[in-house]
């Protein structure tokens, strides 16, 4: 299912307005009103999530499969399928599928009621691969992480994900206390999932002994989550990407 889901995002990016490939969106001003009627149809819009729920209450699940360009598509796919398939092979396939839905679900519906006002859209599966990283970190707290740290000119270097992914958390932490409304990263949307994840698998298999971890395929780019702050080369404003 990781490698579905994977495929099932990069399909409806490449045949939607932000990725520019699209020709019948058409280009310049046509090609950003399509992608903000795109992000607005598909992704979560608070204010309108909690004026009129029952229209809008499958946009939070609608949104995990929209991304707002390229690098945040890319980068969000890279963490799901490091994370992802060990998580899956752990849980198994449907209960994985559920998780990482109904974590993703919970998530955006997190950062909405907390900006419950906003007109802006949110879209991206930040918050479910987030609780992706949640659930890996309980279950295979040993496994060594490939991370590639700016302030060390970018070394590969190997730590286990007991510091790793608290290390990522916390830098969600920092940043969502620095955020201002506006267009940018759901940082909140992150920390919900995380937390999300990381508790679900405390609950689900915490009487169960956990595998060991072993030499784990992750690759952090920076110990950060994937972020963009706009839709691509000529983004549509008002977007918040997860």
């Amino acid at each position: 299912m990781t490698h579905g889901l994977i495929a099932l995002c990069c399909l409806l990016f490449v045949l939607g307005p932000a990725s520019g490939l699209t020709p019948g969106y058409g280009s310049g001003a046509g090609l950003l009103a399509a992608q903000r009627a795109y992000f607005r149809g598909w992704g979560v819009v608070p204010a309108e999530l909690f004026a009129r729920p029952v229209r809008e209450a499958l946009t939070p699940a609608t949104a995990l499969f929209v991304h707002g360009s390229w690098v945040h598509l890319l980068g969000n796919m890279l963490f799901l399928f490091v994370f992802g398939v060990m998580t899956e092979e752990r849980m198994g396939r449907v209960q994985f599928t559920l998780f990482y839905v109904g974590c993703g679900y919970l998530a955006l519906l997190g950062y909405a009621a907390a900006n419950a006002t906003s007109e802006q859209s949110l879209v991206g599966a930040s918050g479910a691969i987030s609780a992706v990283l949640g659930a890996f970190l309980y279950l295979f707290p040993r496994a060594r992480v490939t991370s590639l740290l700016p302030f060390l000119f970018f070394l590969p270097l190997r730590f286990p994900a007991w510091i790793v992914l608290p290390f990522w958390a916390a830098l969600q932490w920092a940043a969502a206390g620095r955020s201002a409304q506006g267009p940018g990263v759901a940082y909140l949307a992150h920390l919900v999932g995380f937390v999300l994840g990381f508790v679900y698998a405390w609950v689900r298999y915490g009487k169960k002994k956990s595998p060991k971890g072993g030499p784990g395929r992750a690759v952090v780019g920076d110990g950060r989550a994937t972020r963009v702050k706009a839709a691509p080369a000529q983004a549509p404003e008002g977007e918040n990407l997860p």
